[in-house]
């Protein structure tokens, strides 16, 4: 046990502690927290949502046209060979001025000529098309050419 022993005379005074006591405050700050804890009321994590009563529509499928491109250039519609130009155009003309525009679907050869390719998806910008996707992107994966 250690002792505070001043160095002065019989009749001076004990020094003075400055630190202050921070149990106290630890303690109280303690008991707010639970107290806290405790008053806080359950939140329930759930939105209100109003959802249909009854069956979905039936969801119609899109209609889809299979444009392909040869090695040689060739351009095929839905399997059907595509003579000219003005003929592709005039196959894209009457997809686009439908109201519920088809889905087209371009497949080229890996071996297609890249102008063969970029003629059909310019004339179908040129017609209007929003819904043209290129498929059999796999080929392309591992070609190092």
């Amino acid at each position: 046990m250690a002792m505070n022993v001043s160095s002065g005379g019989a009749g001076s005074e004990p020094d003075v502690m400055m630190d202050i006591n921070t149990t106290p405050l630890i303690d109280v700050m303690l008991v707010l927290l639970i107290m806290l804890i405790i008053t806080i009321p359950i939140q329930m994590h759930s939105v209100q949502m109003n959802l249909p009563i009854g069956n979905p529509p039936p969801v119609a499928q899109p209609q889809v046209v299979q444009i392909n491109i040869d090695f040689d250039g060739t351009v095929t519609w839905n399997g059907a060979r595509v003579s000219d130009r003005a003929d592709l155009e005039r196959h894209l003309a009457h997809v686009t001025a439908q109201a519920e525009q088809p889905e087209i679907y371009l497949q080229p050869s890996k071996l297609a000529p890249y102008s063969s390719v970029a003629e059909v998806l310019a004339a179908a910008q040129r017609k209007g098309a929003t819904k043209i996707g290129l498929v059999s992107n796999e080929q392309y994966a591992n070609s190092v050419e």
